[in-house]
């Protein structure tokens, strides 16, 4: 064998001994990322109004991501997310949780109840305090004993009030100025009295809830000896009877 043949087999060997090499050696094993950790949840709770008075409403309102269990303290579960209108009767702080694969978030939201403002109830006024503001004297002119014609809207008030109030009773006090005998003006005090007396029965308030009595001019309103003060003594005036 010459020296070509022998190098062309040397090759051919060494060419068979590296394929075999080559498929003897095993391919190599490509290995994956994990999967990304799955996302934690979040939440969010509010309260509006969060301030409210015993007997206001408020309303909650929430909102959740990644989670698949919602619960809020006092209420249950709820939605992922939402609202809901509460009245609660005293201060509460509510709390959401939000549960999923990547943990657990909670979220709160404070609402203050302030108690409620209670009006003041004024108290019921007594029938005395009732007849004190509502029965007005009736006045006369000098020497008369007629009611004056500006003075009938006075006895018709008073009318009406006294038949509204039937168990009151009444005294009808017939006063004079200082002017005149005593005599004189009992006397005129006496008529005074009679006169609102009848014109009260004509606008139907019974006999019954009224009396007379003519005190004349021995329990003057005013002291002073001119016209205006004579004005002021010359009237009838009603006392509530007891």
């Amino acid at each position: 064998m010459n020296r070509r043949m022998q190098i062309f087999s040397l090759s051919i060997i060494i060419a068979a001994v590296l394929l075999s090499a080559a498929c003897s050696k095993k391919a190599a094993t490509v290995t994956p990322p994990p999967p990304p950790p799955p996302a934690s949840p979040t939440a969010t709770l509010a309260a509006s109004p969060n301030v409210l008075s015993q007997g206001q409403s408020t309303q909650l309102t929430w909102q959740t991501s990644n989670a698949n269990q919602i619960n809020i303290q006092g209420l249950g579960t709820v939605p992922a997310s939402g609202s809901r209108t509460i009245s609660p009767t005293y201060s509460t702080t509510y709390v959401l949780t939000a549960k999923g694969p990547g943990g657990t978030q909670d979220a709160s939201a404070r609402v203050t109840v302030n108690p409620a403002k209670t009006m003041a109830v004024a108290p019921t006024p007594s029938e005395e305090e009732l007849f004190v503001k509502n029965m007005k004297d009736v006045y006369f002119d000098f020497d008369k004993y007629q009611i004056r014609t500006d003075e009938v809207p006075i006895t018709g008030g008073d009318a009406s009030f006294l038949t509204q109030h039937p168990d009151i009773e009444v005294v009808i006090e017939g006063h004079c100025d200082d002017r005149g005998s005593e005599e004189y003006n009992l006397a005129l005090g006496d008529s005074r009295a009679n006169s609102v007396k009848q014109a009260l029965e004509r606008d139907g308030v019974s006999a019954a809830q009224l009396k007379t009595i003519s005190l004349g001019k021995e329990h003057p309103f005013c002291t002073q000896d001119d016209d205006q003060c004579w004005q002021e003594n010359r009237r009838d005036h009603f006392t509530f009877q007891r």
